[in-house]
């Protein structure tokens, strides 16, 4: 099976400022580790460099006057007030404005579609922009470290030159809203996004009621989970919706977004999960693409704030899994001595983490239970709509 990585150091100048959390630093630290780890040496491995989207491309899915605010904004224009980009959810903490803005986020743009065509043209069976996976950015306003929605636009590329179905799942520690809203009335786009429950965390939003609109009603799925939710419980509930939900809406491809800020020593969520919930997430998925569209993904990177002790090695295991590679468990030492130094922390020598480092929650039972209350809930609201069965009696 042929994949493709889409890197390049460009990708590192999208960068806020530098006590910001989104850190790029984290891509540069994962390429060295699937380096070291021999992950690209492959003869079916091929690593590509992202374009910059054009106009057009982003228009697909953003408005004119948003992109125009983004282009003027980020231009570095003298005096300019932060206020002045206030009304796009610029200049704020969360996605401050920064020199490039345009260039750099729209790069990352042109880097996913450059994944979404490489898939569809048959050239490779899968392919992971690393830098991707801006889920939060809305038609005409930034979120959550999100400027341009870079899944959005590949998705809206393959069903306008391919008419395909897509199939977007979102496992994010953080609902994917973004990506949710610009296709919530298309009902050849399903969004499935699993996420800490926005009872408690940034967005506030993703609950079970969602469900789409129009003729997308039904094509929405949300699978909000407790804070504190440990590996088992999360792959028990999402191995269970994405099977039912992909044998109902039989897709042609799967859009993938990989956030890697679930993991316990994640700063920015409440949930309890390791790296076993990332490389069993992504062999689940593989199995359901292989089953229904030819193993065709295209994935993306995500959140994910502990740059150091957790994000490289979580996506390391989402690379081997997505191009079916046999990966050791230990860290090379090589790519420990280049890094120790860099850290603020003791780098693990483990890929995977071990289970006795992290005790199981006082609460486990009561988390557990309320997760398979929420599927519960959630597989009678919108099964029978993907289904198409009549709910009229």
């Amino acid at each position: 099976m042929r994949s493709a990585l889409i890197w390049d150091p460009s990708f590192t100048s999208y960068r806020f400022r530098p006590d910001h959390p989104f850190n790029p630093k984290r891509l540069e630290l994962t390429v060295s580790l699937m380096e070291s780890l021999g992950l690209l040496a492959s003869p079916e491995v091929v690593v590509r460099p992202p374009r910059m989207a054009t106009d057009a491309e982003l228009l697909r899915v953003h408005s004119a006057d948003y992109i125009a605010a983004v282009k003027r904004l980020g231009s570095g224009s003298e005096g300019q007030d932060p206020a002045e980009g206030w009304p796009w959810g610029l200049g704020t903490d969360d996605n401050p404005i920064f020199p490039g803005m345009h260039e750099a986020t729209a790069t990352v743009v042109g880097g996913t579609l450059v994944a979404a065509e490489m898939v569809m043209s048959g050239e490779v069976t899968r392919a992971f922009n690393i830098a991707g996976g801006l889920h939060h950015g809305h038609r005409d306003r930034a979120s959550g470290f999100c400027i341009y929605d870079d899944l959005a636009a590949a998705i809206a590329w393959i069903r306008e030159a391919h008419a395909a179905r897509v199939m977007y799942i979102d496992y994010d520690a953080h609902h994917g809203d973004g990506v949710q809203q610009i296709f919530y009335a298309d009902p050849d786009v399903l969004t499935l996004s699993i996420h800490e429950s926005g009872r408690y965390l940034f967005l506030g939003t993703g609950f079970v009621d969602e469900l789409g609109d129009g003729e997308g009603y039904g094509h929405s799925l949300n699978l909000p989970v407790e804070p504190f939710t440990e590996d088992d419980s999360w792959l028990d509930v999402y191995g269970d919706l994405l099977a039912e939900a992909a044998a109902a809406f039989r897709p042609d491809v799967i859009v993938l977004q990989n956030g890697c800020d679930a993991h316990a020593l994640d700063p920015l969520t409440h949930l309890r999960c390791t790296t076993r919930m990332y490389e069993e997430t992504v062999r689940l998925t593989g199995e359901i693409a292989d089953q229904y569209c030819g193993g065709k993904i295209v994935a993306t990177g995500g959140g994910g704030y502990a740059i150091w002790k957790v994000v490289p090695r979580a996506w390391s295991l989402v690379w081997a899994g997505l191009t079916q590679q046999s990966v050791p468990d230990s860290v090379p030492q090589e790519w420990l001595d280049r890094w120790q130094g860099e850290s603020p922390d003791l780098l693990p020598i483990r890929l995977r983490d071990d289970p006795a480092d992290y005790p199981p929650v006082p609460r486990r039972a009561e988390i557990t239970s309320a997760n398979r209350r929420t599927l519960e809930s959630l597989r009678r609201a919108v099964l029978p709509l993907l289904r198409g069965w009549s709910m009229e009696f």
